[in-house]
């Protein structure tokens, strides 16, 4: 249990430098505007999506060198772009190459949100899953942390701050990729992509694997129960839809809006730049500690409990923060409801997602369900991240935040009423009821 631990730990590094990229952006928003005069919907598509529109490509493609090269070639993969792009923005000389060198970094973000769910779901035990799983999410948080933190501690240093927030980055990319080089293959992805039954069992019992014969067993029923390797075949249709909903809904939430756009949302609700810059690293802190309370409980209360309270959490915090800039209620109010709805989003949908997604499909079609799923999110992340400089100049804050509100009370609508229990068991067991052939997944299981 221990390697497992240690491997797990180390995979979800690149949640970390995914945190820190996503985030770090915040800090380099308006000065990197003023340096280049740019309009809002030019900086909005140019500098401050250019890396989620890479996440969405890295997203929709990243299953094929997931599922043709192995887990462990495509985890340095991400690693290489995430160390190019951190240096490379921070020397970037004019708008069009940051915005490449952005781009080239969003791409390691997507892969990295299909390989590391992956690969952790596929060397777990099923009763420690969920928390194994969930460190990726542990570790993108704590990269926003860190982000915050450090643009807090560098901003007006010096003349070229903003490069210094984004070249920092390549430190931890560099430290990951040393890190991951000893990492073993996912046993199962040797099971199902080049039939390596002895190596694979290898793997497990250096993993820890009480019954390596049995788990080779059930991967072995599973790969001949399920496949079909269209992921859109019919087979998974199901499984497809809960993946497309619970990631839309994720995004739709606003999270990703107020990660990028801290700053500026507190500054709108009256506060100065170092205050809001400060409330930025709050947000860090308490999205990183209610991750640790999910991380947790997921396993021992299971993932629809943790999304029940961060769907309540979500539509309470929204309302009253659209209520809050509606009324002018003051900037301590919109911050103190903000940080309400990250302690909701990171118990919730922050603990669940990747978890959720990586369990509910067939070992055969893994990635490519996990690419279906990233995709979404990362498109609609790129959509709202795209449009907000401009919708904030034509609507009003409370709009803003009431769509936002009335989103996530159609979140609660499909929890209570579509999404599935999976906590407790086995990835092929789940497998087999997603599969329509077999059966469907019971909400209530």
């Amino acid at each position: 249990m221990k390697k497992i631990i240690y491997w797990s730990v180390t995979v979800a590094v690149a949640g970390f430098l995914f945190g820190f990229d996503t985030a770090v952006i915040s800090g380099a928003d308006k000065p990197i505007q003023a340096l280049w005069n740019t309009s809002s919907l030019f900086h909005g598509l140019f500098i401050m999506s250019s890396a989620l529109w890479g996440t969405l490509l890295g997203a929709l493609t990243g299953n094929y060198p997931c599922d043709k090269w192995g887990r462990k070639p495509t985890l340095i993969l991400v690693g290489v772009l995430f160390f190019i792009s951190a240096l490379g923005s921070a020397m970037a000389p004019e708008v069009y190459s940051f915005a490449i060198l952005r781009f080239i970094g969003g791409v390691g973000v997507g892969i990295s949100s299909i390989v590391v769910p992956a690969y952790i779901s596929e060397i777990a035990p099923a009763k420690f899953r969920g928390r194994l799983v969930a460190l990726y999410q542990f570790q993108i948080v704590f990269g926003i942390l860190v982000a915050f933190i450090s643009n807090f501690l560098i901003a007006g240093t010096s003349a070229i701050d903003w490069r210094l927030m984004l070249g920092v980055e390549a430190i931890p990319a560099l430290a990951y990729l040393l890190m991951i080089i000893k990492a073993p293959e996912s046993p199962r992805w040797l099971v199902q992509k080049k039939n390596e039954k002895m190596k694979a069992r290898s793997i497990l019992v250096t993993l820890g694997e009480e019954n390596p014969d049995q788990v080779l067993n059930e991967i072995e029923q599973d790969k001949l129960q399920n496949n079909q390797s269209k992921l859109f075949g019919g087979s998974y249709n199901k499984a497809v839809l809960f993946a497309f909903l619970f990631a839309a809904f994720n995004q739709l939430s606003g999270i990703n809006f107020i990660i990028y756009y801290a700053p500026r949302v507190f500054e709108l609700a009256g506060l100065d730049v170092n205050q809001s810059l400060l409330s930025g690293a709050g947000i860090g802190v308490v999205n990183l500690c209610f991750t640790m309370l999910g991380l947790s409980l997921i396993d021992k209360y299971g993932r629809r409990s943790l999304m029940y309270i961060g769907s309540i959490g979500y539509v309470i915090s929204l309302s009253m923060v659209a209520w809050a800039f509606g009324t002018d209620s003051g900037g301590l109010t919109v911050v103190a409801f903000v940080f309400v709805f990250i302690a909701a989003h990171a118990i919730g949908q922050g603990t669940v997602i990747w978890v959720f997604i990586a369990e509910i499909f067939p070992n055969k079609v893994r990635s490519k369900g996990q690419s279906l799923g990233s995709g979404t999110h990362w498109f609609f992340a790129a959509a709202i991240t795209l449009f907000m400089p401009f919708f904030l100049e034509h609507f009003s804050a409370t709009e803003v935040f009431t769509f936002f509100t009335l989103m996530m009370l159609g979140q609660l609508i499909f929890v209570a009423w579509f999404m599935p229990e999976t906590k407790g068991r086995s990835l092929e067991a789940i497998s087999s009821d997603t599969n329509n052939k077999h059966g469907a997944l019971d909400a209530n299981r």
